[in-house]
C-alpha cells in the first residue's frame, strides 16, 4: 500500500468514472484499474462496485475511502510544516467562491496576491455554498469564501468583512422614491431573485419577511444566477432586487441613483474565509486573509458601532 494508490481511490471516488479519474491522475486506465485492483487485493475488501455507472463505492470502500483522505491531507501537512518552517508563501491554494462574490471581490484580491506573493498559485472555483461545504470536507479544496454562519460543526469559520445589501429599483417605481426603505414593503411580485440553490436567495426571504407560497401576481418569473442579469431584468421591464455592497462599486453613476438604502438597522451579510477542521496550509490561508483584508474598505471590517442586522 502506497500513497499513490489512495490517490487513485479516491480519483476515482471523486469523478465516480475509472476513464476520468485516471485522466486526472495523468495515468492510463489499465494502469489505475491495476493499482486499485492490488490495493483491493491486500486489504481484502472490494472498495468499489463496478457493475453499477457511475461506479460507486461499496460500503466499506466508503471507509477506505474516507481514511485514505485523512491520510492524504496528514500527507499535504508535513510538505506544509516544511513550507513554513523556511518561511515561505509559496504553494498552491484550491479556493471555492460563491457567485454572489466572486466578480466583486476578487479583482480586488488577485492583483494585490500577485504582488506580494508571486510563488502562490491560486486556483479559484465559482460554486455555491453547500457545494463548498462538500469539497471542503471531501479536500478538493483547501478553503472557501462565502458568507457565514453556517451551521457545520466541522467547518471553521475566519469572518472577514460585513458587507451592506441595497434595494435596486426601476426608475419607474414610485413605491420607492424615498431614500430608505424598509424590507417588508418589499413583495414576491415586485423582486426579482437569484436562483435556488444561493445562499443569498434565502438571506433575502428572511429580512424581507417573504414566504416562498407568496403568490405571484406578476406575468412570469425568471430566477436569474447573477446579480448583473437582475439588474438588467430590473432596469428593462419593472421591479426591484438586492445587491451586495461590493457590486454597487461596479455599477454607473447612473445606476448608483437607482439605489435605495434599507431603514436601520442596515441588513449585511458575514462574509468569512472557511475551512475544514483538519485542514493544512496553514500560512497559505493567512496570507490569504491578509490580502483580502488589505483589499476591502476599512468600513467594512467590522460592525462595531453600527446599527446594523447581519442575516
Amino acid at each position: 500500500m502506497n500513497l499513490q494508490q489512495l490517490e487513485y481511490i479516491v480519483a476515482i471516488d471523486n469523478y465516480r468514472h475509472f476513464l476520468k479519474a485516471a485522466n486526472a491522475c495523468n495515468i492510463t486506465q489499465a494502469t489505475l484499474s491495476m493499482m486499485v485492483k492490488k490495493l483491493e487485493e491486500e486489504l481484502n475488501a472490494i472498495i468499489f462496485d463496478r457493475s453499477k455507472q457511475p461506479v460507486v463505492p461499496t460500503l466499506v470502500g466508503e471507509k477506505i475511502i474516507a481514511q485514505a483522505r485523512r491520510v492524504l491531507n496528514e500527507g499535504k501537512q508535513l510538505k506544509e510544516i516544511v513550507l513554513s518552517g523556511h518561511g515561505q508563501i509559496s504553494g498552491d491554494l484550491k479556493v471555492g467562491i460563491i457567485p454572489t462574490i466572486a466578480p466583486y471581490l476578487l479583482p480586488l484580491v488577485l492583483k494585490n496576491i500577485s504582488k506580494k506573493y508571486p510563488k502562490l498559485n491560486l486556483f479559484i472555483y465559482e460554486f455555491t455554498t453547500n457545494i463548498i461545504i462538500e469539497k471542503l470536507k471531501s479536500g478538493e479544496i483547501d478553503v472557501g469564501i462565502l458568507a457565514t454562519p453556517l451551521a457545520e460543526k466541522t467547518i471553521v469559520e475566519m469572518p472577514l468583512y460585513y458587507e451592506q445589501y441595497f434595494l435596486y429599483i426601476n426608475k419607474n417605481e414610485t413605491q420607492f422614491d424615498k431614500k430608505y426603505v424598509l424590507p417588508q414593503h418589499i413583495t414576491l411580485d415586485k423582486l426579482w431573485l437569484l436562483e435556488e440553490g444561493h445562499c443569498m436567495r434565502s438571506q433575502i426571504f428572511n429580512f424581507c419577511e417573504l414566504k416562498k407560497e407568496q403568490h405571484f401576481q406578476s406575468q412570469f418569473t425568471y430566477e436569474a444566477g447573477s446579480i448583473e442579469t437582475l439588474m438588467n431584468l430590473v432596469d428593462s421591464n419593472y421591479g426591484v432586487t438586492i445587491i451586495p455592497e461590493l457590486a454597487c462599486s461596479k455599477i454607473s453613476a447612473k445606476q448608483k441613483m437607482q439605489l435605495r438604502y434599507f431603514k436601520s438597522p442596515t441588513p449585511v451579510r458575514e462574509v468569512s474565509l472557511v475551512t475544514h477542521h483538519q485542514y493544512v496550509k496553514e500560512k497559505l490561508i493567512k496570507a490569504l486573509k491578509e490580502i483580502i483584508l488589505n483589499s476591502v474598505p476599512e468600513e467594512m471590517k467590522t460592525k462595531a458601532n453600527q446599527n446594523i442586522i447581519a442575516i
